[in-house]
C-alpha cells in the first residue's frame, strides 16, 4: 500500500561514468516541510531537476500520492500540482511584481481574471502589498527572490520545490524569507522541499532534513540530530556555515 505525500524512490543518475545520485528515496508528505542539505557537488540540483522533470533519471520513480509521474513532462507536473522556483528567480523585468505573480498562474492554463485574482491574494498572503505596481527590475535581489517564491505560490501547488531560496541573501533577507515560509504553511498548507546550503534556516524552517553526500542519502531525521550527526558533519567539514548553526 502507497503512503500518500510525493516521492522519490531509489533514484539513480549518472552523467558518462560520473553517478550523481545513488539509490535515493525521499518521501515529503502533504503539509510536511522537508529540507534537503548537501556539500557541493552531493546532487541536490540534479535531484530536483528530476523531481520537476527536467531531468530524467536512469532509473527510480516518481511519484505523487502512489501514481507514478516519469512520463510527464515539467508542465504536466506543475499542472499536477508541482511547483519548482528557481536559483536565479527568472523574472520578466519589465513586468510588474503583481503581474509576475500572475503568470504564475497563468502557466497553468487559468484565465486572466483567475491569474490575477490569485496573485492579489498570493500578495497579501506573503505581505508584498507595497511591491505590486514596481517593475520587477527595479527590485532589490532579497525581495526579487521572494517574488519568485510567491510566483510559484500563485500556482497554487501541493507541493513547492525551492531550489536554495537564500541565495545571496544577506544576513537581514533571511529573516524574511522564513517569514514567507511560515505564512505559505499556514496559509496555503502544500508540502514545501527545500533545498538549501543554509543550514540554519533549514533547521528553523523545516520539520525533518534529508542530507546527501555524493549523491547518497546519509540523513533522513529531525534538524537538531542532523546537526550533531559525525557523517553529516563530516560531509560539510570545513563548512563555515554549517559549524555557525551548531
Amino acid at each position: 500500500m502507497f503512503q500518500q505525500g510525493f516521492a522519490a524512490s531509489d533514484i539513480n543518475k549518472s552523467f558518462g561514468a560520473l553517478q550523481v545520485l545513488n539509490g535515493v528515496s525521499i518521501l515529503i508528505k502533504p503539509a510536511e516541510t522537508v529540507g534537503l542539505l548537501g556539500p557541493n557537488g552531493a546532487g541536490k540540483t540534479t535531484l530536483i531537476n528530476i523531481i520537476a522533470g527536467y531531468e530524467k533519471q536512469d532509473s527510480g520513480t516518481i511519484s505523487m500520492d502512489g501514481t507514478s509521474m516519469d512520463a510527464m513532462k515539467p508542465d504536466a507536473r506543475a499542472r499536477a500540482g508541482i511547483a519548482r522556483t528557481f536559483q536565479s528567480g527568472r523574472l520578466f523585468s519589465q513586468l510588474t511584481v503583481a503581474e509576475n505573480i500572475a503568470l504564475g498562474a497563468l502557466g497553468l492554463g487559468v484565465s486572466r481574471d483567475v491569474a490575477q485574482k490569485r496573485a492579489a491574494e498570493t500578495i497579501e498572503i506573503l505581505g508584498l502589498q507595497s511591491l505590486g505596481s514596481f517593475p520587477a527590475g527595479t527590485l532589490s535581489h532579497g525581495n526579487a527572490r521572494l517574488v519568485g517564491l510567491a510566483r510559484a505560490v500563485a500556482s497554487q501547488p501541493k507541493y513547492l520545490i525551492m531550489d536554495e531560496p537564500a541565495a545571496g541573501l544577506n544576513e537581514a533577507e533571511i529573516p524574511k524569507l522564513l517569514a514567507a515560509l511560515n505564512l505559505i504553511k499556514e496559509n496555503i498548507g502544500c508540502g514545501m522541499f527545500l533545498v538549501e546550503h543554509n543550514v540554519g534556516l533549514v533547521a528553523k524552517a523545516c520539520e525533518r532534513v534529508i542530507v546527501l553526500a555524493t549523491g547518497i542519502l546519509i540523513f533522513d531525521g529531525a534538524p537538531k540530530d542532523a546537526l550533531i550527526n559525525t557523517e553529516v558533519k563530516n560531509a560539510y567539514l570545513g563548512d563555515a556555515a554549517f559549524g555557525e548553526a551548531i
